[in-house]
């Protein structure tokens, strides 16, 4: 069962936490993702791969912040963070960073900002990692992601003894998830949502040229369903002329192998790297265009969509924009013949896979519900550490004292008798204190 997000209030300090460990500090989760916030927003919030370290470290040098982690999709942008409880203005200064680093007015996130804190960020966190909250559910790249978002964060020391220990169950979450359900059966992901839309709208890529901007996991991914789905000629492009090759290279080996295999739906496809600096000359050949870079801006604007058309002699050309900040200017959808679909316009697509999946999702849920209450448990147990090792030490003082005031009379005692009489005082202790020491780890919250 999904969490409800808190709505935020802007520059508010931080409520105190509900769970046990609210006396040293508070969990808080706050974000966006591609159910609050449309892609306007989320590219506003985005943050490419080199800047993710700088952006860590400034987020945790804010006052009130011990740890912190980001999360940056294209379907998502999220700050994971263990605030100091005594610091209430910790949470303010949160969102001061959002606004300040990112450039970017309150009005215009705050609206598509959702919170959690303690059990309800576990239970969120746990949730992402298992791709119950993506937009394709079951789609594995944002296991990877969150784990790369997580390298990040302890390279550059953000997280310590709370994240780390609650990522690395995250992850433990995420693998139990996959092998006890079949949520990732079908290997579905939003490069293969991409394709099938592609599919969709020219009823089959047979003699279709498409050309992949972009050398990434999604670029990858996406070649392998363009050869499954039939495409004849795909063109790779990418600044790093060798990761175009490599891609290029991976396409032909899978379709040689096909072939080699007699494999009834292997066709043959030819594969072709495009040098970046001819992307816009070369561009107009492709009949679809799928772009997943890391640009910070347009690499297509609507000028460039007109003189396809004008190469192409008017064929349409269709354009599928899977990058966050996105790639092609949305005005290009002006221009009769381009047609342009960003990763919003994948959701339509994507619900269609829902239903398939609602029965392994509601298993998901379950086992998510399970560990977040086992690590609610662990948790308490933490806390309730010290006021064990207090109470037994209290205890053994007495039970010392006690000895100390019986040493005369336990003088005549044989040594092994001496052993006897503190084996049997050590055990009477330990069985008074057993019911306050159960007591204590089950304190509730």
């Amino acid at each position: 069962m999904s969490s409800n997000p808190q709505r935020l209030t802007i520059m508010k300090p931080a409520q105190e936490a509900t769970t046990g460990h609210a006396a040293e500090g508070s969990l808080v989760l706050v974000g966006v993702n591609h159910t609050t916030a449309p892609i306007e927003v989320r590219e506003r919030l985005s943050i490419p791969a080199t800047r993710l370290a700088d952006a860590v470290r400034t987020l945790v040098h804010l006052p009130g912040i011990r740890e912190g982690l980001i999360v940056s999709t294209c379907n998502r942008v999220e700050f994971v963070t263990y605030q100091d409880a005594s610091h209430g203005q910790a949470n303010a200064n949160l969102m001061r960073f959002l606004h300040e680093y990112f450039a970017i007015p309150a009005d215009d996130v705050e609206p598509h900002l959702y919170e959690f804190r303690d059990r309800e960020a576990i239970r969120h966190l746990f949730r992402v990692a298992s791709s119950l909250d993506s937009m394709v559910v079951g789609e594995p790249q944002i296991l990877g992601q969150v784990k790369e978002s997580y390298a990040v964060a302890r390279q550059v020391g953000a997280v310590a003894g709370t994240l780390d220990p609650l990522l690395q169950r995250a992850f433990a979450v995420a693998k139990r998830v996959r092998t006890e359900t079949q949520i990732g059966s079908s290997s579905v992901s939003i490069a293969s949502v991409a394709v099938d839309l592609a599919r969709k709208i020219f009823g089959s890529l047979q003699g279709k040229t498409v050309l992949l901007v972009g050398a990434g996991k999604m670029s990858e991914l996406a070649a392998r369903h363009l050869i499954q789905q039939g495409a004849t000629c795909i063109l790779v492009a990418n600044r790093t002329q060798e990761k175009a090759a490599l891609i290029a290279g991976q396409i032909a080996d899978q379709i040689s192998m096909q072939i080699a295999n007699n494999n009834p739906h292997a066709i043959a496809c030819t594969t072709e790297v495009i040098p970046f600096e001819q992307l816009h000359q070369q561009a107009g050949r492709a009949d679809i265009v799928i772009t997943s870079t890391g640009s910070e801006q347009h690499l297509f604007s609507r000028a460039h969509g007109q003189r396809f058309l004008e190469r192409r002699r008017n064929r349409p050309m269709f354009f599928i924009d899977i990058a966050v900040p996105r790639d092609v200017d949305p005005g290009m959808n002006e221009v009769e013949g381009c047609f342009v679909y960003d990763i919003d316009d994948l959701q339509q697509v994507a619900a269609a896979h829902l239903a398939d999946r609602s029965r392994e999702s509601a298993a998901a849920e379950n086992i998510v519900s399970a560990e977040v209450e086992k690590y609610q448990q662990h948790l308490q147990s933490l806390e309730s550490v010290p006021a064990i090792v207090t109470l037994q030490q209290n205890a053994e003082s007495l039970r010392q004292a006690e000895l100390a005031r019986a040493e005369k009379r336990l003088a005549t005692l044989t040594p092994e008798q001496k052993a006897a009489v503190d084996a049997l005082t050590r055990s009477l202790t330990a069985k008074l204190l057993h019911p306050q020491i159960i007591d204590l780890r089950k304190k509730p919250e």
